[in-house]
C-alpha cells in the first residue's frame, strides 16, 4: 500500500481550463468553484453566496440527520456577528499560553501512555480520536469524562451506515446537556454560557442551543482527526523532519499551517444563490446551491508554487483551509494550537515513527477523485530514551 505524502489534486486541469467543476452530491448537482478569487469574492458576499440556509451548508445537506439550524454558520451577517460574539470568547482562549500547556500535557500523556505499551497502534481510532475528544473538553471547558462518550460516535458524528442514528445520539446529548445548564447556576462551560445567554435583551431557545452544539461536535471532529493523522504519517515517512523540527521549533508554527493547506480538513462548504449568479462565466440558477471547494483552491499553482509537495516552511502560505470572510472556522485558533503542539511534542519525545500499515481514505465519483487522509494508520513511536 502506498504510503500517504501529499494528496494528489485531482482538480488541476479544470481549475485552470474552466473553473468550476459540476459535481453531484446525493443526485443534486452542485457547481463547485475552484479558483482563489472567485471562492474569495463569493465568501465576502454573503448576499449573492447565502449561508442563511438550515442544513444546506454542508454538503451534502444534513435535512435527515438534525433538526436544528447550525450557528452561527447557518446565518449571515449582521445576524450571524451576533450569534458569533456569544461564544466567541470562549474559542480564543487556546491562544492563551495557559491553554496551550494544558494541550502539550495531553499530548505529551497520550504519547507516553503509546510509548509504555511498547506495541504498534492503529493512529485514527487510538491517538487522533482520543486527542480530539480530550482536546474538546479543554475547548468546551467540561470535565474530561465527557470525552469518554463521546469517542463512542467515532470518526464522524454525521457519517456512515449509521448517520441517522448517531445524528439521535447527538441530539439526545446536546438535549441532555442544556436541560442540566438550564437547571444550574450559570457557569463557565460551552453549555453554561449558552443556556444563560442574551441576544439583544432575550434568552436564547433550546432550538439555538442545540443548533451551536450541533456545530460545536460535527464540524471540528473528523476535520482535526485527518490533520493529526496526517502529521503522524508524513513524520513517519520523513523521519529528517523529526530532526528539523526538533531543531528549530518555530517550525512548528508553519509546518502546522502547511498541514492545514494540503488536508484542508473541510474540502467544500455549500452556499445558495437565492437570485442566481454568474461565476468564471458558468450560470448558477435562482436557488441553487454553490460550492466553495477550499481544497482545490489550496492546491492553485498559481499562487502556491509546487502546491503537491510539502514544504513545512512553506511561507507565506496563503491558504484558505478555515475558510474565508465573515464565516471564517470559529475553531481554527484551537486546530493550530492542537497541531503546532503535536509537531513539538512528536519531535522532543521521539526518535522515528515506524510506518507499519495503512489504508487510504478517498473521495471519490463525480466529484473526482482527491486523496484525503488515511482511513487506518498503524505505526510504533520510538521513543530518543529509548536504549
Amino acid at each position: 500500500m502506498t504510503k500517504y505524502s501529499c494528496p494528489y489534486d485531482p482538480f488541476t486541469s479544470v481549475r485552470k481550463e474552466q473553473g468550476i467543476h459540476l459535481g453531484t452530491f446525493n443526485g443534486e448537482k452542485i457547481p463547485m468553484i475552484l479558483r482563489p478569487k472567485d471562492i474569495k469574492a463569493a465568501a465576502m458576499d454573503t448576499e449573492t453566496f447565502s449561508s442563511d440556509t438550515p442544513y444546506r451548508v454542508p454538503i451534502p445537506s444534513e435535512e435527515e440527520v438534525r433538526k436544528y439550524r447550525q450557528l452561527p454558520i447557518e446565518t449571515n451577517p449582521p445576524e450571524h456577528t451576533d450569534y458569533r460574539n456569544l461564544i466567541e470568547p470562549l474559542f480564543r482562549r487556546p491562544a492563551k499560553r495557559e491553554f496551550i500547556a494544558r494541550i502539550e500535557a495531553l499530548i505529551t500523556d497520550q504519547l507516553n501512555a503509546a510509548l509504555a505499551a511498547g506495541e504498534a497502534i492503529e493512529v485514527v481510532s487510538e491517538f487522533s480520536l482520543p486527542l480530539q475528544c480530550k482536546a474538546l473538553t479543554l475547548l468546551l471547558n467540561v470535565p474530561m469524562s465527557e470525552s469518554e462518550r463521546w469517542l463512542r460516535w467515532g470518526m464522524n458524528v454525521f457519517t456512515g451506515e449509521n448517520r441517522v442514528e448517531k445524528g439521535s445520539q447527538l441530539e439526545q446529548y446536546l438535549d441532555e446537556k442544556f436541560t442540566q445548564a438550564l437547571a444550574d447556576e450559570p457557569g463557565d462551560d460551552f453549555f453554561s454560557i449558552l443556556a444563560h445567554a442574551e441576544l439583544k435583551g432575550r434568552r436564547l431557545t433550546k432550538d439555538e442551543m442545540m443548533g451551536y452544539g450541533n456545530l460545536a461536535f460535527a464540524g471540528g471532529r473528523d476535520t482535526v482527526i485527518n490533520m493529526v493523522t496526517a502529521v503522524v504519517g508524513y513524520l513517519a515517512e520523513h523521519p529528517d523532519d523529526l530532526v528539523r523540527l526538533r531543531e528549530t521549533p518555530k517550525l512548528a508554527n508553519t509546518a502546522a499551517e502547511e498541514f492545514a493547506r494540503v488536508v484542508s480538513p473541510v474540502g467544500h462548504i455549500g452556499r445558495t444563490c437565492p437570485a442566481g449568479a454568474t461565476v468564471a462565466g458558468h450560470t448558477i440558477e435562482p436557488g441553487q446551491r454553490v460550492a466553495l471547494t477550499w481544497g482545490a483552491a489550496n492546491f492553485d499553482e498559481s499562487v502556491f508554487e509546487d502546491p503537491e509537495k510539502i514544504r513545512l516552511d512553506r511561507k507565506p502560505n496563503p491558504h484558505i483551509a478555515y475558510g474565508f470572510g465573515a464565516h471564517t472556522c470559529i475553531g481554527a485558533t484551537h486546530a493550530r494550537t492542537i497541531i503546532r503542539t503535536l509537531f513539538k511534542v512528536l519531535s522532543e519525545h521521539l526518535e522515528r515513527i515506524e510506518f507499519i500499515e495503512c489504508t487510504q481514505n478517498r473521495e471519490a465519483g463525480p466529484n473526482l477523485d482527491r486523496h484525503a487522509p488515511y482511513d487506518t494508520l498503524t505505526v510504533r513511536f520510538m521513543s530518543r530514551n529509548q536504549p
